[in-house]
């Protein structure tokens, strides 16, 4: 059983006077400290785990290094990289390339930003979309949903909400402090009037696109699992239609979902 005990939440606004004291203490460890923890780190990752360990401790600075870069140039990267909808840089929580991903993906990238990109590709092929974190800190550009996967006979359960024309896979957002295994069983009672089988929740994978019906550059990134019922499915709340889906209905579909229905149909669950 998967149960997801962290609950991503978007950064809090912070008071400017206490924003500037811990930067300034942070940067005071960081000269103070930061070079004999460095010195320490390295000599403990070679002597305790080999030189495998002493790449995998340099990797882990070079991530973090590079999250901060995203931080720090955030508004000098928004201003080149990317056109005006752009998804935007400066989440503490993921690298340049991430973002620089994300961009791409969603086809917000500058010239200038479509040639940092290419450049990259050169030494490291598909480094961008290779570089996207979907288990980043969700921002006001995130919007994070479950999603519960439902096939039977080679097609998919999807719901129809009142006054929309898409249909989509049923699911939904968490509240405050709710695991995935919570927040998704309490959407799919809500919406169809079943109980999730917790003990059979299994993470299908994450899937994320540009958001239906918001501006360019706000995404929504799906998390899946397929887990087994108990009731009888029936629309609920503000679901109006129950339907099932085949492959030849993915353009019914919103954007997200359609990575999803490509995913399943290929892995050979989706006719």
């Amino acid at each position: 059983m998967i149960l997801k005990k962290q609950v991503y939440q978007p950064n809090k606004k912070a008071n400017p006077i206490i924003g500037g004291l811990l930067f300034l203490i942070s940067i005071l460890l960081l000269v103070v400290t930061g070079p004999l923890g460095f010195l320490y780190g390295l000599l403990h990752s070679l002597f305790t785990k080999g030189l495998r360990g002493l790449g995998n401790y340099l990797l882990q600075i070079a991530i973090s290094i590079d999250q901060l870069g995203n931080v720090l140039m955030q508004h000098l990267l928004n201003l080149l990289w990317t056109r005006e909808n752009g998804y935007r840089f400066g989440n503490r929580d993921e690298t340049i390339s991430s973002a620089l991903g994300r961009n791409k993906q969603t086809d917000t990238l500058s010239r200038f930003g479509k040639l940092i990109d290419r450049i990259l590709d050169g030494i490291d092929s598909d480094h961008s979309l290779n570089s996207i974190d979907y288990y980043v800190e969700p921002t006001e550009q995130i919007i994070d949903k479950l999603a519960w996967i439902h096939l039977v006979d080679g097609q998919i359960l999807s719901t129809r909400s009142k006054g929309r024309s898409k249909f989509y896979i049923p699911g939904g957002k968490r509240e405050a402090a709710e695991t995935d295994a919570q927040a998704l069983s309490r959407e799919i009672k809500e919406e169809l009037s079943v109980e999730l089988r917790l003990p059979s929740l299994e993470l299908i994978g994450v899937f994320e696109a540009q958001a239906d019906g918001h501006k360019p550059g706000i995404l929504v990134r799906m998390t899946c699992y397929s887990a087994d019922y108990t009731g009888k499915l029936k629309p609920d709340s503000e679901i109006e239609e129950l339907v099932w889906l085949s492959y030849r209905d993915r353009d019914r579909v919103s954007p997200a979902d359609q990575l999803i229905f490509d995913y399943l149909r290929d892995k050979g669950v989706l006719d």
